[in-house]
C-alpha cells in the first residue's frame, strides 16, 4: 500500500520506509521533494518491475506536483511512501490523501533514547545519561552526535566534556511557522493542564527564548483560564487577563515575571472542564 509518515525529525520516517521496502523485495528509490519534480519520477516510472519511491518532504510538492502522483498512485504504477514533518492538512491535497494510509509517529520517549544510548557502546554514568536525555529532546541522531563528537575530542564521556563540545550557546529546535510552533505551545498548554508548573515554566521559557509573540502565549492563556479552570476558579480568567495587560504596560524583561507568575497560577489552580464542554 501506499502511505505517508508524519512526525518529528529522526523519528524514523526514512528507516521505516526501507524495512518495508525490504520485507517486500521491490526496488527502492529515494527522492527528496526539495530538489525533485515531475522529470525524476517519470525515470522511475519507465524502470521495470515493481516498485517503491519514497518521497522525502513530500509537503515541499506543489498542488500540480502533488497531481502529477494521483495517478501513479491509484494506478499502482508505484508503491509511493512520503515523508513529512509538517501538517499534512495544509500541506498536502486531499485527492493524494484520500488514496494513500497516514501514520503518526512520535518522538522518541526516555526509555527509547536510553535503549539507543545503551547500543552506542559508551560508557556512561547516571549524570551524564540524564542530560543526554534532556538534550535530545526526542532526537536520537542528535545524541549520536554528540556523543561521537565528544569522544573524538576529549576520548572521554563526561558531561563537562558533553557541555564543552556542545559549546556554551544551545540551538533550540523552533520554527515559528511550523510543527514546532504549535508542537511547543501545545506542550505548554498540557503541561498547565496537568498542573505541572516546572514544565509549564521551561516551555514558557523556552519560547520567550527562540522570541516567540508574547501576545500569542498569553492569549492562550487567556483561554486557558475559560477551558481548563472555568467556574471551579472563576479568578483565573482574570489573571490571565492581567498577565496580558501587564505585559502590554510593562514590556521584557521585566514582564517575564508576570508571565512565570500567570502561568504557575493557572497551572497549580484546580481543573474544571464543564464550561468548554458545555459550550
Amino acid at each position: 500500500m501506499s502511505f505517508i509518515l508524519w512526525g518529528p525529525a529522526d523519528s524514523g520516517k526514512t528507516t521505516l520506509a526501507r524495512i518495508y521496502a525490504n520485507s517486500l523485495n521491490i526496488d527502492f528509490y529515494e527522492l527528496s521533494a526539495v530538489s525533485a519534480g515531475k522529470a525524476d519520477i517519470k525515470v522511475i516510472l519507465e524502470k521495470q518491475g515493481e516498485k517503491i519511491l519514497f518521497l522525502d518532504e513530500i509537503h515541499r510538492f506543489n498542488k500540480a506536483q502533488q497531481d502529477f502522483l494521483l495517478p501513479v498512485v491509484e494506478q499502482g504504477k508505484i508503491i509511493l511512501i512520503g515523508a513529512t514533518t509538517e501538517n499534512l492538512s495544509f500541506k498536502v491535497i486531499l485527492p493524494l490523501l484520500s488514496r494513500v494510509r497516514v501514520f503518526i509517529l512520535n518522538s522518541l520517549s526516555e526509555k527509547e533514547i536510553t535503549k539507543i544510548i545503551s547500543r552506542t557502546g559508551f560508557s556512561l554514568e547516571a549524570k551524564e545519561l540524564e542530560w543526554l536525555i534532556n538534550y535530545s529532546g526526542g532526537d536520537a541522531r542528535r545524541v549520536i552526535n554528540i556523543l561521537e563528537a565528544t569522544n573524538d575530542i576529549y576520548k572521554e564521556i563526561t558531561k563537562d566534556n558533553l557541555i564543552q563540545t556542545l559549546g556554551s550557546e544551545r540551538i533550540l529546535n523552533y520554527d515559528k511557522k511550523g510543527d514546532e510552533h504549535y508542537e511547543t505551545i501545545s506542550a505548554f498548554i498540557k503541561s498547565m493542564r496537568a498542573s505541572q508548573v516546572d514544565t509549564a515554566l521551561y516551555y514558557l521559557t523556552r519560547m520567550i527564548s527562540v522570541g516567540e509573540d508574547l501576545k500569542f502565549i498569553v492569549r492562550r492563556m487567556v483561554i486557558f483560564a475559560s477551558e481548563d479552570i472555568g467556574i471551579s476558579q472563576p479568578i483565573a480568567l482574570v489573571v490571565a487577563n492581567e498577565v496580558f495587560r501587564a505585559l502590554e504596560t510593562v514590556g521584557l524583561p521585566e514582564a517575564g515575571l508576570n508571565l512565570a507568575h500567570g502561568v504557575s497560577y493557572l497551572a497549580k489552580a484546580k481543573k474544571d472542564r464543564r464550561v468548554y464542554d458545555a459550550w
